[in-house]
């Protein structure tokens, strides 16, 4: 059995596909989600997915960022791109009130065309939120009934925030902040209680490289990559206090059971 990184922007100029994915998988890193976050990045991270049957995967959505250019031929193309096999999300998707380099209004009317996607498709929602977790939690608690479910991408809140987003059955996606003992540690504190039931583990590569990680900057240039999961992994397994062996089985298990369309790839070489 082998690590799913649930969400790598491996479309990302800063990083060298192919090798990353390479070491990756000699990591023990077997399957990868590639995030999407606009039509184009959708359709490059597609194109990525398909070079790699069964072992990569990818999202498709408009990031907050970006929901000022949202209109109706972007729903149109994202149908078009979840009806891909490779496509298993609708995201990244969600609202960022901290920059706002799109309006609240524009996030707010791309959001919830997203989640209406998402709920007519089938499909699970890949969330991301920022300084805007009220708005968030509300809008998401009109559609919850009509989704199949979704995670909370790069979650880096405390445990109310974690408590309420579980209210909406929803999974928690933990990256490498959770090795920060500074930044992290209201997250750190959370993950103490977080049921392995609704756990899943991200790198958010090339972001968020992981505190205390060996310098290896000839190799990946500072940046993050999914080969540094299991070291993501070890950090949680001592906090929430379960065997590593018990935090990866967990892991494995609620990425196929959320991601349906995953299922396929049970079986490959990786």
């Amino acid at each position: 059995m082998s690590w799913i990184d649930i969400g790598v922007n491996l479309a990302d100029s800063r990083l060298d596909a192919e090798p990353v994915i390479q070491r990756a998988f000699n990591a023990g890193v077997g399957k990868l989600i590639i995030t999407g976050t606009s039509i184009q990045a959708s359709c490059d991270a597609l194109t990525l997915a398909k070079n790699h049957p069964k072992t990569l995967y990818t999202t498709a959505g408009v990031h907050p960022h970006h929901a000022k250019s949202f209109n109706h031929q972007t729903r149109t193309s994202l149908e078009k791109l979840a009806n891909e096999e490779q496509v298993i999300a609708i995201g990244e998707c969600g609202l960022d009130f901290n920059r706002n380099f799109s309006t609240p209004a524009q996030q707010l009317h791309a959001f919830e065309q997203q989640l209406q996607l998402a709920s007519e498709l089938g499909l699970p929602v890949f969330l991301h939120e920022r300084d805007a977790f009220a708005e968030q939690v509300t809008l998401l608690k009109t559609y919850r009934s009509a989704l199949v479910g979704g995670v909370a991408h790069c979650f880096t809140g405390d445990s109310e925030q974690m408590a309420q987003y579980l209210d909406l059955d929803l999974y928690i996606g933990i990256t490498g902040w959770v090795c920060d003992t500074k930044r992290g540690q209201a997250l750190r504190n959370a993950v103490s209680s977080l049921p392995l039931e609704r756990l899943l583990i991200e790198t958010d590569a090339p972001y968020l490289r992981p505190k205390g990680l060996p310098n290896n900057r000839k190799l990946d240039k500072g940046n993050n990559e999914p080969a540094y999961l299991p070291f993501i992994a070890a950090e949680l397994s001592n906090l929430m206090g379960v065997e590593l062996q018990t935090l990866q089985q967990a892991c494995h298990d609620n990425t196929h059971k959320l991601f349906n369309k995953i299922k396929m790839g049970i079986g490959s070489e990786h």
